[in-house]
């Protein structure tokens, strides 16, 4: 894809410090956007934003507080007038089975997943240019059921939903609305959901073995098909899940 796919765009990626949301992140910013990235840890934005370069810059906070958003869509309305592209793509997940779920636990993941999202796009959305573009992350696991997956699969799976909807929201206004679907994705989170350094290489025959393309995702091509929703070479796609899971929900 061209590196202008995006250039003079405004490009916003919630939990965009790290990950898929981070290496987002990197390929708008080699595609001409300029980016701004959100996210709970001060001191892990600074340095995602100094690595981008580019005048990318963080704002420090978290999804779930509806304040939060109101604080992110005045930055971008005083700095730049207006929006083209948002990704919601801050999540979290806890593997736990359902008869064990703590109630703190199961609001946590809905609060962040779903209603940062949805809070998200109510207040930015009036920012975005006509014919922008809206991409939420999702997960395999929204369609594949996956051991101990059960809250994080329906907060997912929420925003399919949404998305369908916005879709028809916002069709007037040329803004599509996209889901970026992951499945097994090489990066800090692994560590987060408990796969320990020494069992690394073991966790990831099992996961190779259990998609057709025979491996684990890398960060930079959920990446760059973040672009591709972001840019003009989706420019007829709105209401989709994409999923970048080497055909792991096929099995």
């Amino acid at each position: 894809m061209s590196n202008g796919a995006l250039a003079g765009k405004i490009a916003l990626i919630t939990g965009g410090a790290s990950g898929i949301g981070f290496a987002a992140a990197q390929a708008f910013t080699a595609a001409g956007a300029q980016v701004i990235i959100t996210g709970r840890q001060r001191p892990t934005l600074a340095a995602a934003a100094a690595k981008l370069g580019h005048g990318a810059f963080a704002i420090e906070g978290d999804v779930a507080d509806l304040a939060h958003h109101a604080h992110v869509a005045e930055e971008i309305r005083r700095r730049f007038g207006g929006l083209d592209v948002y990704m919601a793509n801050a999540g979290v997940n806890t593997i736990r089975h359902s008869a064990e779920v703590p109630e703190a636990e199961y609001d946590a993941q809905f609060a962040i997943n779903a209603r940062g999202a949805f809070f998200g796009v109510q207040k930015l959305g009036p920012l975005l240019r006509d014919g922008g573009a809206i991409i939420l992350t999702g997960s395999l696991a929204s369609e594949k059921v996956l051991d101990g997956h059960a809250v994080y699969a329906g907060s997912k799976a929420a925003l399919g939903a949404f998305a369908r909807s916005w879709a028809i929201e916002f069709k007037a206004r040329r803004i599509r609305v996209n889901v970026l679907s992951p499945g097994p994705t090489d990066t800090e989170i692994l560590a987060k959901l408990g796969v320990p350094t020494e069992g690394r290489a073991a966790f990831e025959q099992s996961m190779a073995a259990a998609i057709p393309l025979g491996r684990m995702g890398r960060a930079e091509e959920l990446g760059q098909a973040a672009l591709f929703l972001a840019s003009d070479a989706s420019s007829f796609i709105t209401g989709v899940n994409l999923r970048v899971d080497g055909g792991m929900a096929l099995l």
